[in-house]
């Protein structure tokens, strides 16, 4: 079917669009691949490139015969793991008692190697053609839309964003968790779907050319009418209406004149704003969120950057310089690599925090990203950094996480102070209690509250900002209860665990470094022990390595002198025997003995074999 000059639709197990461009020509989706067939109806010699917009079966079941045929296979960034790691998809997905609803089991059945993922958010040349790749989740998490200028046309290629004049191809695929608090749970990819069309429309194509269906002649009606029904699907389910252009056109609140917070992200991130027209991020994790997917994959956690569009059209940015992370957490920085490598933007992150961002796999610790996170410029703890017309101090903060900073800087004439996730900074006393916000595996420590309290009561901010709840007018009254909630909480740890034997609140006397690592068969990895004795009084600790049949640790046992208390590191060099066959994740651990009492294998490891 001729849709324009050089561009066709070959109609199959989806739409297969080709470009052409003389005789070459690119792919957008490839069905069961039946196009490579009937490439002379077109006038075409040779195919290029191939444009991905999903990884659903019905868009890519025949891609292995891109890949054989030597063609470039180009897919979304969230999705990689779909297509070219299925197999590891189809092994690791949980299927009793599952209530993972996304439709990511309509995947390859067996894996295709690619070239690469597209440029989100930028224009890139495949073959003859300058690409356009737009992020539009909705019908999946990972989607996108190609946009090209072609015979003096701008055709959007959408996927199934849209079906035809203003339907969606399908509703079950728009349900991506099964329950939970937000208020479009279970419709996450209807209110997604919205966002995405109003966000193409600013672009102005003049044919949108879906997976399915006819080619979309009048793109803003189709979209009203999309969108009209999809609103009222959202709002039978909802206390308030649903407000999608609230969300794209007035992202930011002002909290002051120069201190904005993002209502449309999760967790909260916020803005400073210098007068040179630059623009510092406290955190920026997931943006325009319109609830988090079920599951944990890659494919679950997409990060955005629709709330910069508002920062430089409404409030005068022309720049995001700096990026500063409260702690590690993927809600809090699940954007920056994706803000560095469209706006340029630098992360500067506390010096503590640095290596948790720059090398995930070494750390035992949950909600880590996916990625390093290149850290730019290491900040140290306890001395102010100054950017712009700011001077911002940077404290250490633990509890919610060992690795988690506080922000103080004053902006308007007030001092402010960020927090991230340590507490919820929601207090009404006699109404609302304020939650200390802990969580055991983050390697929380039994006074790290009451510290967090006497700092706050030293900085005296006046205005408090935190990771998940409103700006809070701090008190007296408030810095109080914070100090006497922090030291009940540090009493109740020491009246309920043992007296004697401490492992703090962790509760465990030893921790692997790396965590994750990958060795080849018959090399060698290094691996660190950090032991704690547990008892007040000097002790000697053996530690000793449980390892696969075959391998061997240097040295055998390692025989540490350790303080009261205190702790100190075992180094082991192990060897892989030549015949390891490749193996994922096999399991190391680490036998402790601490003077005469034996705590066993107190931590593990995960190698693989590859």
């Amino acid at each position: 079917m001729l849709i324009g000059r050089d561009v066709f639709l070959f109609r199959d197990t989806c739409n297969v669009y080709v470009l052409r461009e003389g005789r070459r020509a690119v792919l957008v989706d490839f069905g069961s691949g039946d196009v490579l067939d009937h490439l002379s109806d077109f006038g075409v010699d040779e195919v290029t490139d191939v444009l991905i917009t999903h990884h659903h079966r019905d868009q890519v079941q025949g891609l292995a015969r891109a890949a054989e045929a030597g063609l470039r296979i180009w897919v979304p960034p969230v999705e990689r793991d779909l297509i070219a790691g299925v197999d590891e998809h189809w092994r690791t997905r949980p299927l009793a008692n599952d209530y993972d609803v996304r439709q990511d089991r309509f995947s390859l059945l067996e894996q295709v190697p690619v070239t690469g993922t597209v440029a989100e958010y930028r224009t890139e040349r495949h073959g003859p053609f300058a690409v356009h790749t737009l992020p539009t989740p909705g019908h999946t998490v990972g989607s996108v839309s190609y946009l090209v200028e072609h015979g003096g046309r701008r055709l959007a290629f959408v996927g199934d964003l849209l079906h035809g004049e203003g339907r969606v191809w399908s509703l079950a695929a728009t349900q991506w968790a099964y329950t939970g608090a937000h208020p479009n749970a279970g419709r996450e990819g209807v209110a997604a779907t919205v966002l995405s069309c109003l966000q193409l429309l600013a672009h102005e194509p003049d044919l949108l050319l879906p997976s399915h269906g006819e080619p979309v002649t009048d793109p803003p009606a189709a979209v009203a009418r999309a969108r009209a029904h999809l609103t009222r699907l959202l709002d039978l389910h909802r206390k308030e209406p649903w407000d999608a252009a609230r969300m794209l056109e007035r992202p930011w609140r002002e909290i002051t004149p120069h201190l904005l917070r993002n209502t449309t992200s999760m967790a909260n991130s916020y803005a400073l704003l210098s007068e040179s027209g630059a623009a510092l991020l406290i955190d920026f994790g997931y943006d325009l969120t319109t609830g988090l997917p079920g599951g944990c994959d890659r494919a679950s956690r997409r990060p955005l950057l629709a709330s910069i569009d508002a920062l430089r059209r409404d409030l005068g940015v022309d720049r995001v310089e700096v990026a500063l992370p409260t702690h590690y957490h993927d809600d809090h920085v699940a954007g920056f690599n994706l803000l560095r490598e469209v706006h340029g933007t630098q992360v500067w992150s506390p010096a503590h925090i640095a290596p948790v961002l720059a090398a995930p796999e070494r750390w035992d610790l949950p909600c880590l990203w996916y990625d390093p996170i290149p850290v730019d410029r290491a900040l140290p703890v306890g001395a102010p950094v100054r950017w712009r017309e700011y001077e911002i101090g940077v404290h250490d903060l633990p509890g919610h996480t060992l690795y988690a900073a506080a922000y103080s800087f004053t902006v308007d004439g007030r001092r402010v102070i960020a927090t991230g996730d340590q507490q919820t900074t929601e207090w009404e006393p006699g109404l609302r209690p304020e939650i200390l916000n802990y969580q055991y595996r983050n390697r929380f420590r039994i006074d790290d509250f009451t510290r967090s309290a006497e700092l706050y009561r030293t900085l005296r901010p006046d205005l408090m900002i935190s990771g998940h709840w409103p700006p809070f007018e701090v008190t007296d009254a408030y810095l109080d209860m914070l100090l006497d909630k922090g030291r009940e909480l540090a009493r109740l740890h020491r009246a309920l665990l043992p007296k004697n034997t401490d492992f703090g609140a962790e509760g465990f006397g030893a921790r692997i470094t790396p965590y994750r690592s990958a060795v080849s068969p018959g090399g060698k990895t290094r691996i660190e022990v950090e032991v704690r004795n547990p008892f007040p009084r000097p002790e000697r600790a053996e530690v000793r390595l449980a390892l696969p049949a075959g391998w061997q640790a240097e040295p055998p046992v390692a025989v540490l002198d350790v303080a009261g208390h205190g702790g100190a590191v075992a180094e082991f060099l192990v060897a892989v025997g030549d015949a390891a066959p490749p193996a994922e994740r096999l399991r190391l651990g680490a036998e402790m003995t601490v003077g005469q009492v034996r705590f066993g294998q107190q931590a593990e490891a995960l190698v693989s074999v590859r």
